[in-house]
């Protein structure tokens, strides 16, 4: 599996695109911004984009999506509140309003999706926000805001739960593997193993 990281605006967003180059078939772990190296990436290796996997519904993680792409996007359905309040938080920050995406598939603690030869579980991990998932994949684990590196998710937004982000990591993401590689949301990959000795909120 190729992984390549897309750090995007408008708050340096970890965008992961993953690709089975030998099923040409490839998804993406939360869409920040419209990113043409993206595309240029998928022609590389003549893959097709089959799912934009959401971490979370807030708005620096899904802006780059739009009407006419022909991916499915994956949500967990609590989160839908937060795309409804997209255009409240995009001016802020000096980005155009959009229109709000559409959900193809609602996933829940334990779903599993395919692509290509990988197949992709899904682990509800509420605390940042109340649809808050991370995708394992291949034994990586791809965690939106809900752990980085030495550190968690805030939880002062609406929806978010010191105790539940606290309970999420302790008793699904430390349940992992200790050598599951880390790939959060924001800032630098990580391991279950290094969160375990040096995560000081967990």
């Amino acid at each position: 599996m190729i992984i390549k990281t897309f750090i995007e605006p408008p708050i340096d967003n970890n965008n992961y695109l993953l690709i089975d180059d030998i099923a040409h078939e490839a998804v993406l772990v939360d869409c920040s911004a419209v990113d043409d190296n993206i595309r240029k990436a998928l022609e590389e290796y003549g893959a097709e984009l089959k799912y934009i996997l959401l971490t979370h519904g807030h708005f620096d993680h899904v802006a780059g999506i739009r009407p006419n792409i022909t991916a499915q996007v994956v949500m967990n359905k609590n989160d839908l509140i937060w795309l409804n309040k997209l255009n409240q938080y995009l001016p802020l920050f000096g980005m155009p309003e959009m229109t709000i995406p559409q959900i193809d598939i609602f996933v829940e603690d334990g779903d599993i999706l395919k692509f290509g030869n990988y197949e992709v579980k899904v682990i509800h991990t509420p605390g940042h926000t109340q649809g808050g998932v991370c995708y394992l994949i291949d034994g990586k684990l791809f965690s939106g805001d809900t752990i980085f590196r030495e550190s968690v998710g805030r939880t002062d937004l609406e929806g978010g739960d010191f105790n539940q982000i606290v309970d999420s990591i302790s008793n699904k993401i430390f349940t992992l593997p200790n050598e599951t590689v880390i790939y959060p949301g924001h800032g630098k990959m990580t391991s279950v193993e290094w969160e375990k000795l040096y995560n000081r909120f967990v």
